[in-house]
């Protein structure tokens, strides 16, 4: 057990210097931290992360659980601190192309990522390449392949550097449970298991990032995530660009997958969810649907023998309203429900920063069953609805 001590950090005072490379200057960029106390901050971390501990990051999707990725000793911390099945990998996130050559066999990067690389790292994109020796087993499950990412939240990146190896870091919550985009939501799962958090404020995207395949033919994003599949496609050598679930399946990718995501049912609250989601996108009934189908199911719930005095609602506000977190209890039917939004409705990337605080802020209300509103699997919106599917108990479209 660990007295787990959280360290509040800036992200303003990290900034970066290109390097004098013509190929990579920016992927190759060395940091500066202009503030003492966050460099202080970081030696603690990078000191817990050279013991080969595991601690709280912050990056731009959700928080992180890093450990060194090169020691299997390090590695284990993540799947002990979690509770994470052994056979789901890992992520491995590196702070410069120096760094990813140095993991991969022949130090040579895939051309088919080159573009993709040049246009979208640092950021929300995990690709999928081969593994060299020098990842442990225990990252890559055993796969000759292994996944990797550039995070481009100033502190992580930052500490990457520092340590001078990268790191493994799924999101830093007990296996199962909402991602944590908050690091008050790590405190509240981890607490006692890491020794250390980064406090870097709330995260700007909210959701994991996405896992690009470019070694298979067409290329394929096994999991949705920050960097949208519009956004993908129209880079060079996406040509044909699918999505798994959505264009293929691969039984065997999903019985030993090759990325986290895939094979276990994520992101649940306590609370049982019940996603309502639309038939049709632009449906101007939908919201009378939405309410005769919770009540539907309140009361097939209810029939059934289990007790519910207290639910919760998260949905979007209409397009064009200021997205704005309320809390609104009333009672109905001796009913307690709370509900909450997500963000605008038609602005997927303020649902995918709200979903998961949603989630949990509903879970610490201690309500019984969550409704959740689907939306639009455009841009981020596939990676939002991706999280509710895996999350729900019950999928129902209306």
């Amino acid at each position: 057990m660990f007295e787990t001590q959280v360290y509040p950090v800036g992200p303003s005072n990290f900034t970066f210097q290109k390097a004098a490379n013509a190929e990579f200057p920016e992927q190759n960029a060395t940091s500066i931290i202009t503030s003492k106390e966050d460099k202080e901050a970081i030696e603690k971390a990078v000191g817990w992360l050279k013991n080969n501990e595991a601690i709280g990051i912050p990056t731009e999707t959700v928080y992180g659980l890093a450990a060194n990725a090169l020691n299997a000793d390090a590695v284990s911390k993540i799947f002990a601190a979690k509770n994470r099945p052994q056979d789901n990998p890992l992520i491995v996130h590196v702070s410069s192309i120096d760094m990813l050559k140095s993991i991969l066999p022949d130090n040579h990067v895939p051309e088919v990522y080159l573009p993709v690389i040049r246009q979208h790292w640092p950021g929300p994109l995990t690709i999928i390449l081969p593994a060299s020796p020098k990842i442990p087993t225990s990252v890559t499950c055993g796969h000759p392949t292994v996944a990797v990412r550039f995070p481009a939240h100033p502190v992580a990146r930052s500490l990457i550097e520092a340590c001078g190896f990268p790191l493994a870091a799924p999101s830093a919550n007990s296996s199962g449970k909402p991602s944590p985009t908050l690091a008050s939501h790590v405190f509240h799962d981890l607490q006692g298991r890491i020794p250390l958090i980064l406090d870097g404020g709330a995260c700007d995207v909210g959701v994991e990032s996405t896992v690009l395949d470019g070694l298979r033919n067409p290329p394929a994003i096994l999991r949705p995530g920050g960097l949208t599949y519009e956004a993908l496609k129209e880079i060079e050598g996406m040509d044909g660009l699918q999505v798994y679930r959505k264009h293929f399946v691969d039984k065997e990718l999903e019985a030993a997958p090759t990325t986290p995501g895939m094979k276990y049912r994520h992101y649940s609250p306590e609370a049982m969810v019940i996603l309502i989601d639309r038939k049709e996108q632009e449906d101007p009934s939908f919201d009378r649907k939405f309410d005769q189908a919770w009540k539907e199911q309140l009361e097939a719930i209810q029939a059934s023998g289990v007790g519910v005095s207290k639910i919760g609602m998260l949905r979007t506000t209409q397009d064009g309203a200021t997205a704005v977190w309320e809390t609104i209890s009333v009672t109905d039917r001796n009913l307690e429900c709370v509900s909450l939004q997500m963000g605008r409705h038609g602005h997927p990337d303020e649902v995918a920063r709200g979903m998961f605080k949603g989630l949990r802020e509903l879970d610490g209300r201690a309500v019984d069953l969550i409704f959740v509103e689907g939306i639009s699997e455009d841009r981020e919106g596939m990676a939002v609805m991706n999280r509710l599917r895996k999350a729900a108990s019950k999928i129902i479209e209306v």
